[in-house]
């Protein structure tokens, strides 16, 4: 369900980070916030005229019920199926200030998955829309805990690489359609 610019009072103290510097902060227990992005698993809020990251897991703070560890929660994975359900779950990860997730940005460079008995080792490159992105740790980490939230996905490894340079040609037809680019 989206949330987008819906008004919300903070039921507790939260931890968010500043958007784009990536800073910490602590959003105060009554403080009003709006909801401008409620895609994938976290969400972007409005907070005394700046945009903050809240993650998933501190949606409750806001009224917003965790479904994160639901994900991929009824699926067993296979050789068949696990590609598509790593691509899947890297959809669900947005940069905080573009509502369009990172694969379709263009951002996953390389996925490599490789079996490991009856697990997965999943090893992803991934590049970010501008070198020194204070949100960069959020993004990648990101990224980690949707794969690594496949049951069967026993490591996770993801790398930031700047080559080659990211830009505008890298994202899809969808994206480019989405942000008004065509």
């Amino acid at each position: 369900m989206k949330h987008d610019n819906t008004l919300k009072e903070l039921t507790r103290d939260c931890n968010a980070s500043l958007i784009p510097s990536g800073d910490a902060i602590t959003i105060k227990k009554g403080e009003m916030v709006r909801i401008t992005q409620s895609l994938g698993t976290s969400y972007t809020v409005l907070v005394k005229g700046n945009l903050a990251r809240i993650e998933g897991y501190d949606s409750d703070a806001i009224g917003i019920e965790n479904n994160q560890d639901d994900i991929n929660a009824d699926f067993e994975i296979n050789d068949d199926n696990i590609e598509t359900m790593v691509w899947d779950a890297l959809k669900n990860c947005f940069d905080p200030e573009i509502p369009v997730n990172i694969v379709d940005l263009g951002l996953i460079y390389d996925c490599s998955i490789k079996k490991d008995n009856d697990s997965y080792d999943v090893s992803i490159k991934m590049t970010l829309t501008a070198p020194g992105c204070g949100m960069a740790g959020h993004i990648s980490n990101d990224a980690r805990l949707q794969v690594a939230n496949i049951k069967g996905i026993s490591n996770v490894v993801v790398d930031i690489v700047w080559e080659p340079q990211w830009d505008q040609s890298m994202m899809s037809e969808a994206a480019k359609l989405q942000l008004g680019m065509m």
